[in-house]
């Protein structure tokens, strides 16, 4: 890692070469964007193949280490250069313990962030296409909700099952604090049996996924940049405040709840 001063470009043509260089270098090692040039300090970060956890996966995929995500969410939410986080998703999915507290860890970034679907958003993918401030989906890129699963030797007894039927409650609790979607239509999709040959749940697109309120809304690159702009823009403007990352998601899932009642009552 690197001091700001060192990645701040100078004046010399050999510093700015040399500054160009680490931030490569940075690219390459961590596949994120340590800071962009546009009128914000942009904090790029990319979540892609398989999201490893406490075991490494097989030679030839392609993983996202959480232990790796866990010191950058850190230090963005540190650095006073950095006014906000876009997180980029085209991930399969993988361990389920790492992809949430990498969720939870966004959750709680107190700046600006917004997370952007590209290919696909599967699996342990979801809480982290969530849990942004706002969260954006290209229309071609698919999210497949389906109930958790293992890999392994599994013991045939209740308390089996009951550990599995409580992970999938926080997944669905995470998910719903942080979307429009509704924990039972969340589950109705999870365990769709008339989708999919080989398995159970349900495959979204873009379209599909606004539409069910599990993202915000369909956009670009440059939809997600223009929101953070004007977020930083505003950030730099309004006095400051504690930790509000999650204000505006928080309020959506009491908001459904008037509106059922609403309905109801009519």
């Amino acid at each position: 890692m690197y001091t700001s001063e060192e990645r701040t470009p100078q004046a010399d043509p050999q510093e700015g070469a040399r500054c160009t260089q680490l931030d490569q270098e940075y690219m390459v090692e961590t596949g994120s964007v340590l800071r962009t040039r546009g009128p914000h300090a942009i904090h790029c970060l990319t979540v892609i193949g398989q999201i490893e956890g406490h075991s490494a996966a097989p030679a030839g995929q392609k993983t996202t280490k959480y232990e790796h995500v866990i010191p950058q969410l850190v230090s963005i939410e540190e650095d006073p250069e950095i006014e906000a986080l876009l997180v980029i998703l085209n991930t399969v999915g993988g361990d389920v313990e790492a992809g949430l507290a990498l969720a939870e860890l966004i959750a709680g970034i107190s700046k600006p962030s917004a997370t952007l679907v590209l290919g696909g958003g599967h699996s342990i993918g979801i809480p982290l296409a969530v849990a942004a401030r706002r969260s954006f989906i290209v229309p071609t890129a698919t999210m497949t909700v389906h109930p958790v699963r293992h890999a392994g030797l599994l013991l045939g007894v209740p308390q089996t099952m009951r550990y599995f039927e409580q992970m999938q409650q926080r997944i669905t609790g995470f998910v719903t604090r942080h979307s429009s979607i509704s924990a039972r239509r969340f589950t109705q999709l999870m365990m769709n049996t008339g989708e999919m040959v080989m398995d159970v749940g349900s495959v979204l697109d873009g379209e599909a996924a606004v539409r069910e309120g599990l993202i915000d809304q369909m956009g670009t690159l440059g939809d997600a940049l223009h929101y953070l702009y004007g977020q930083a823009e505003a950030a730099r403007t309004a006095p400051a405040r504690p930790a509000a990352g999650r204000t505006e998601k928080a309020a959506r899932p009491a908001a459904r709840r008037r509106r059922i009642q609403t309905a109801g009552a009519k």
